[in-house]
């Protein structure tokens, strides 16, 4: 352990090799000419080994002190480099982000704040896991991501959240469907009515569930499906009417669907959750800010869509 050299040893070789000159060397490190002189017996002490030749005038490097030199650089500069990686951890400006968000969230609600993100912190690197309400909640509570947006997360645990937005549902129709001129719909006006339904384990499911209990309906054995596309496309072939919320509608903008209000008017609470306990790191702190800071902007005015957020 002799040969140990600390940060300050291997700075003061490096600016005594380039300088060749203690006082340019210690203006160089902002220390004292006896400091620096002190750093440098020290190393050649631990080495065992002279690194320079001093004269009164004159200070050159030894073919050992050529060979420290070389490596103390490269350490100098690697260490460097590490702060440097650090710092920009601390300020947010690096390290990893992950994202677990509901399908429709990620491609319709997520976007804006990405790139927002991306600009401010471009060398973060930001992860988008999309996923079913119930799988967004337990990445969150294992630590897999950092935080969520989801809509129902169920009885996960160590959880809490902070409700950011609600959209409201409307009925997705083929614009042949007599349906399509309603000015409104009532929700039990849809018994006996053929349905779309997303999948059990989506949000979506849970929510037009107990809307249409709450009316008192029953309706038809449903086609279901879980992908957003494909509901759109089975509607627009003509098996059945859809239930779906506002943040869903661009995704289904491709099948020239209609959209006639329900009512009464029945919302989905989207929710950024977030482990109770577990810190967050800078770049998530800071992606959350930029959330709160985007969201709002970009959802003002619209349809079917409120801002619920700080």
């Amino acid at each position: 352990m002799g040969m140990n050299l600390a940060v300050h040893h291997l700075k003061a070789i490096v600016a005594l090799a380039d300088n060749l000159n203690f006082t340019s060397a210690a203006a160089e490190l902002g220390v004292s000419q006896s400091a620096l002189s002190r750093a440098i017996a020290e190393a050649e002490r631990r080495l065992k080994t002279p690194l320079f030749l001093r004269s009164t005038r004159h200070v050159d490097l030894t073919p050992d002190g050529r060979a420290v030199v070389s490596v103390a650089r490269e350490a100098v500069a690697q260490m460097e480099a590490n702060m440097r990686h650090i710092e920009g951890y601390l300020s947010g400006q690096r390290g990893r982000v992950t994202i677990a968000a509901l399908p429709s969230l990620a491609a319709t609600l997520l976007p804006p704040v990405v790139h927002e993100f991306h600009r401010l912190h471009p060398a973060v690197d930001l992860r988008v896991e999309d996923v079913l309400s119930g799988k967004v909640a337990d990445m969150v509570s294992n630590g897999e991501a950092d935080v969520g947006l989801t809509a129902d997360f169920g009885q996960a645990t160590g959880i809490e959240k902070c409700v950011i937005a609600e959209d409201t549902f409307t009925l997705a129709v083929h614009r042949d469907n007599s349906l399509a001129d309603a000015v409104s719909i009532e929700w039990r006006e849809l018994a006996g009515v053929p349905l779309v339904r997303f999948s059990s384990g989506s949000s979506v499911a849970r929510a037009v569930d107990a809307a249409l209990a709450d009316a008192g309906v029953q309706t038809p054995p449903a086609v279901q499906a879980r992908n957003v596309a494909a509901v759109a496309g089975l509607v627009a072939s003509g098996l059945g009417v859809a239930p779906v919320p506002a943040f869903v509608r661009p995704l289904m903008d491709f099948a020239g669907l209609h959209f006639v209000p329900l009512i009464p008017a029945r919302t989905r609470q989207i929710s950024l959750i977030r482990h109770h306990i577990r810190p967050m790191t800078p770049a998530g702190r800071a992606w959350v800010e930029t959330l709160h800071r985007v969201l709002p902007a970009s959802y003002a005015d619209s349809a079917g869509i409120a801002w619920r957020g700080p």
